[in-house]
């Protein structure tokens, strides 16, 4: 599809939210932004590079994660339509720590930082300059938050604290979470058998129902004071 197809998806996004179609379809031919397709296993953004693009995934799957030393790889997001990427360290001179994958053959909107960037006076691009400080400080509290789970002791304590997180984020106790069992294993950074047991033991114990990505807490109260 080309660029004027994908408006309606773009007003919807964090970025972009605020601005009518006709002001959107201009200021992104001001700014240069340009459709990419990538195949699943291609590269978006290599960790240890610099990225000087904001990227907005239009249709398929992304997903960045921390490459650590060991070689393992630490998750930190997966994006799909409407996904805002590149925009915490777009705009900085230092490289990027994380690599952005696609997961899914995708096609993303790719911005170039400096332009979006440039002082005017017109509304459209205030708004976007308003819109991706909002972004930035939303992840910030995000990973804030990431931070907290994994400074957590125990096990139980990690996933207790991620499944109530994503049972406010889905205003429902019954939820499917974005990670497969090895995924959510990497994600809490723990190991996937030592995962795979301690939910078997909270199922055992009546705490909650799980099958594959799905959950159900029976006893929220009870898994919010293990989280303490």
């Amino acid at each position: 599809m080309g660029m004027e197809n994908y408006l309606p998806l773009l007003q919807s996004t964090s970025l972009f939210a605020g601005l009518e179609a006709e002001a959107l379809r201009v200021l992104l031919g001001e700014v240069g932004a340009v459709l990419r397709t990538y195949s699943r296993g291609e590269t978006l953004v290599l960790a240890g590079q610099s990225n000087r693009r904001v990227g907005v995934v239009l249709s398929g799957a992304i997903e960045a994660y921390h490459p650590a030393a060991s070689g393992a790889r630490l998750p930190i997001s997966q994006m799909g339509p409407g996904g805002v990427f590149g925009d915490v360290l777009g705009g900085s001179s230092l490289s990027s720590p994380v690599t952005v994958m696609a997961s899914a053959p995708c096609e993303v909107l790719l911005v170039p930082y400096e332009k979006l960037l440039l002082p005017g006076a017109d509304p459209a691009r205030q708004r976007v300059l308003q819109n991706l400080v909002r972004t930035i400080s939303d992840k910030y509290f995000l990973l804030s938050r990431r931070v907290d789970l994994l400074l957590l002791k125990s096990l139980r304590a990690k996933v207790c604290a991620y499944l109530l997180s994503e049972a406010e984020v889905h205003h429902s106790l019954t939820f499917t979470i974005p990670y497969s069992r090895i995924q959510l294993a990497d994600y809490l950074n723990c190991d996937r058998s030592a995962l795979s047991r301690e939910l078997s033991l909270m199922q055992r114990d009546g705490l909650l129902e799980t099958y594959k990505s799905s959950f159900k807490l029976l006893e929220p109260d009870a898994l919010r004071h293990m989280v303490l």
